[in-house]
């Protein structure tokens, strides 16, 4: 299977080329310039690099956030027309869930993926590797980084904290969790590419017309908006 996989929800832009157990190719870069215009580029030149085309691909898999509203929407929006266009399966995967998969399965104890949502607040979840497998203890939440350590602190056992944004909060996990807390290296904060294409490899696909991105709360701009308007997100 000749999967192509797609990252722009954070400031992460992963592409990768995975054919059955193989990873072909791989682009990762950590930079605030804009997804819109480096993404398209980047799967063309990777393509070209591995002697792949479009129309050997079997299946897109892209990552469907939390994460930048922006970045979010570019990567699904890429990924469904290609799977339109190309007529093939699309699969969506937390991005939380690719970044605790990168040293979680090698952790013994619960991994906590972390990307900053500003103002004490983060985009979290919490997961556990079992044979192989990433289970979801906590799902995905938008959450103080205060009202996350408490609750954490409860569980008794060893949490990694991984992501580029853990640099932000890791002294105050530090003095709440103390030596509970335990933090990626360097080299593992970045969600890779080719971990969301492991992921998605045999997951149900999704319906392209229909299938959004979660980024569960709504835009500040929407969300004024709705108060103005006296009306409430529904669903």
């Amino acid at each position: 299977m000749k999967i192509l996989a797609l990252d722009t929800s954070n400031y992460t832009l992963g592409v990768a080329l995975v054919d059955d157990e193989k990873v072909l190719g791989e682009y990762i870069t950590y930079s605030k310039k804009n997804h819109s215009v480096r993404i398209m580029p980047a799967i063309q030149t990777l393509m070209k690099d591995c002697d792949w085309n479009p129309g050997e691909l079997d299946r897109i898999v892209v990552a469907k956030g939390p994460g930048s509203y922006t970045g979010v929407r570019i990567g699904v929006t890429i990924a469904k027309t290609l799977a339109w266009s190309l007529k093939i399966p699309l699969v969506g995967v937390s991005s939380l869930e690719i970044l605790a998969a990168g040293a979680g399965r090698y952790f013994n104890g619960s991994v906590a993926p972390l990307f900053d949502a500003r103002r004490g607040q983060i985009y979290t979840g919490l997961y556990q590797s079992t044979n192989g497998k990433m289970d979801q203890l906590e799902k995905d939440q938008l959450i103080m980084i205060s009202d996350w350590t408490e609750k954490l602190k409860n569980r008794k056992e060893k949490i990694l904290f991984i992501g580029n944004d853990v640099s932000i909060h890791r002294s105050f996990i530090e003095e709440k969790l103390g030596e509970q807390a335990v933090f990626a290296e360097m080299a593992e904060n970045n969600p890779r590419p080719s971990e969301l294409a492991l992921l998605g490899k045999n997951r149900p696909s999704e319906d392209v017309h229909s299938f959004v991105p979660n980024y569960i709360r709504l835009a500040e701009a929407e969300a004024k908006w709705l108060e103005a308007n006296g009306q409430s997100k529904q669903g």
